[in-house]
């Protein structure tokens, strides 16, 4: 198969409105299971399951097995880079299609999860932060972590060293936000400071989205932390 065969297979599966419904609302990184992914999609199960089986196939999605259950999720950060690129492409393309329209659609842009790290205003504030304060150099495709930078996360109880091996993924680089049009944070040092903030209560899911919630004792921690303040 030629890589115009290959683009052109993983459009098709992409394309697909019921299929592209299930991706999106697994962008968080979370596993979902089939009934679950057929609510979001509005098709039956059978349905479901059929496009569930062409996106595993295609390595868009993995199961993994818990009991009787079967839970589906991204099959890698990469996955979710592809699709927050076509989303960033889209808004670009047809702004007026991502102009909030509900509370939810204005929860999304303030702060949400993309895969395993943050996006968002939130997202996008937090990279800001960094770079100004000289903790981070973002360049095109890549991100270095400075020395003062490696202080302040071992401050916060991250340890970057011990992150660069992880899952041997990339170990920073900037995302384009598809909301924002600007860097927010990925890479294993993104996954570390969404854990963190999670870990520390400064945010929390908001059931059945993408997005995420800054409660009161997050406006304190990100102001007192990074200078942020999203009020």
């Amino acid at each position: 198969m030629t890589l115009g065969s290959n683009l052109a297979e993983i459009a098709s599966l992409v394309g697909d409105p019921a299929r592209a419904n299930m991706l999106a609302a697994l962008m968080d990184g979370r596993a979902l299971t089939a009934t679950e992914l057929a609510y979001v999609a509005g098709v039956g199960a059978s349905t479901a399951s059929a496009h569930l089986a062409k996106l595993e196939a295609a390595h868009l999605l993995s199961v993994v097995k818990q009991g009787r259950h079967r839970y589906f999720r991204l099959a890698s950060p990469l996955v979710s880079r592809m699709l927050e690129g076509i989303m960033t492409f889209a808004a670009i393309d047809a702004p007026q299609r991502f102009q909030p329209r509900t509370t939810n659609d204005a929860a999304m842009r303030l702060a949400r999860t993309c895969y395993d790290h943050l996006a968002g205003r939130l997202g996008v504030a937090l990279a800001d932060a960094l770079v100004a304060r000289g903790h981070v150099v973002l360049g095109e495709d890549a991100g270095e972590v400075t020395p003062s930078g490696r202080a302040a996360l071992a401050d916060l109880g991250i340890a970057p060293a011990a992150l660069g091996h992880k899952h041997a993924r990339v170990f920073c680089r900037p995302c384009l936000d598809w909301s924002e049009r600007r860097p927010h944070l990925a890479g294993a040092i993104g996954a570390a400071l969404a854990s963190h903030c999670f870990e520390q209560h400064w945010i929390e899911h908001i059931r059945d989205s993408r997005a995420v919630r800054i409660t009161p004792a997050g406006r304190l921690g990100l102001g007192k932390s990074f200078g942020i303040d999203l009020s």
